[in-house]
């Protein structure tokens, strides 16, 4: 679950991690009430689950009421690459000296965590890392030791910060380190991290994102869920429990696992289309589960054909192909389905699909050939 940012900064302060002083608002009468309550200068921040606000014009300076109402007035509403803002926070202004990076991560690969420092902040750190690898400072972290104020130190002082900062910078740190952890989230990012004209170190921003995996220890995270903005789809999606997710194109996309369902969604627009969704099933393709994807998927009018790519591993691929077409008699499906099956009895699993093939359901062999055919039947890259 991606947290906005001003629920981010609410769930970091919890841990200690310092943060400026704010307010949600919802209308210009709002922001300016909450700016006044504030005290000025103070900045207007759209809400939106997406990085580039700034750049989009999303993120504003107020000196007065009826500016802070003006500019409110004048982000809400806005569409930032794609998302429509429906929330502002309104901070009261830091004057900042220098802006940082920090965050921890997974290192899935290291089985470890990972923590990212860098002293050019404010910025994309995925340009940075790419055009100046050494401007970010990385540590493995062994979950069971821990990341203490030692290995803070080390890692503001191998990032290169202002000697001013490091001190706090390090105790921002091991706070962070916190948060991630005793708060099960899967990311936290404070980019910037600024030091502030009074040398205190502050979150200026915050991207959190929460485990959904550990839900059941953090009943508090329902009031997140509620201000979650879903779609029609999405809402549907996860009454049935599904993991879905929303995008804008036009192949619907169904597989089992979330690597191979980014993968699919990846494949898709390599070959030159969109995908219109992310839809992990899970480890198996039961006729009931696969007709609840398909049901969802085709209530988005944007989706001209689907891909459906499952891999069997504990699941036999026969069982799969016949919950596919038991699935397709089940929803009601207007559009040309196409399907990879490979896998444990992979053959078997095509024949079955074969026997039942039609103009709405094409059988491929290979993945990269039935991503070429959904893309073409749903029109190329429209």
């Amino acid at each position: 679950m991606d947290l906005f940012e001003y629920q981010g900064k609410q769930y970091l302060a919890r841990y200690g991690v310092p943060v400026p002083d704010g307010a949600v608002a919802v209308s210009p009468a709002e922001a300016r009430e909450r700016a006044n309550q504030l005290g000025y200068p103070v900045a207007i921040k759209a809400q939106v689950r997406v990085g580039g606000r700034g750049k989009a014009g999303g993120v504003k300076l107020a000196r007065d009421a009826g500016e802070a109402e003006q500019v409110a007035g004048q982000i809400l509403g806005m569409a930032i690459r794609g998302h429509v803002v429906k929330a502002l926070w309104v901070e009261r202004a830091s004057e900042v000296v220098r802006e940082y990076y920090a965050s921890f991560t997974l290192d899935r690969r290291a089985k470890a965590h990972l923590a990212l420092v860098s002293a050019r902040g404010g910025v994309d750190i995925e340009e940075v890392a790419s055009s100046d690898p050494q401007a970010v400072a990385r540590a493995q972290v062994d979950p069971v030791e821990g990341f203490g104020e030692a290995e803070a130190s080390r890692l503001v002082q191998q990032a290169a910060l202002d000697e001013a900062a490091q001190e706090p910078a390090a105790a921002v740190l091991v706070r962070l380190y916190r948060c991630f952890v005793d708060g099960d989230a899967d990311l936290v990012e404070v980019n910037p991290l600024v030091l502030a004209a009074g040398g205190q170190v502050l979150a200026l921003d915050a991207k959190v994102t929460l485990d959904d995996n550990a839900a059941f220890r953090h009943p508090e995270w329902e009031g997140f869920r509620e201000a979650e903005d879903l779609d029609s789809r999405e809402r549907r999606a996860r009454e049935l429990g599904l993991q879905y997710v929303g995008l804008d194109g036009s192949v619907g996309i169904i597989a089992n696992g979330a690597g191979l369902a980014m993968s699919t969604c990846d494949v898709v627009n390599q070959v030159g289309g969109r995908p219109a969704n992310f839809l992990d099933i899970g480890g198996g393709a039961s006729s009931e589960v696969m007709a609840n994807a398909l049901s969802v998927i085709s209530s988005d009018p944007n989706v001209r054909s689907i891909f459906v790519n499952v891999f069997g591993g504990i699941t036999r691929g026969e069982e799969v192909a016949k919950g596919i077409v038991a699935a397709l008699g089940q929803a009601e499906v207007k559009v040309p389905v196409v399907v990879r099956l490979d896998g444990t009895n992979a053959a078997e699993g095509r024949e079955v699909l074969r026997a039942a093939a039609s103009d709405m359901l094409v059988v491929s062999p290979s993945m990269m050939g039935a991503a070429r055919l959904a893309v073409e039947l749903a029109g190329g890259g429209q």
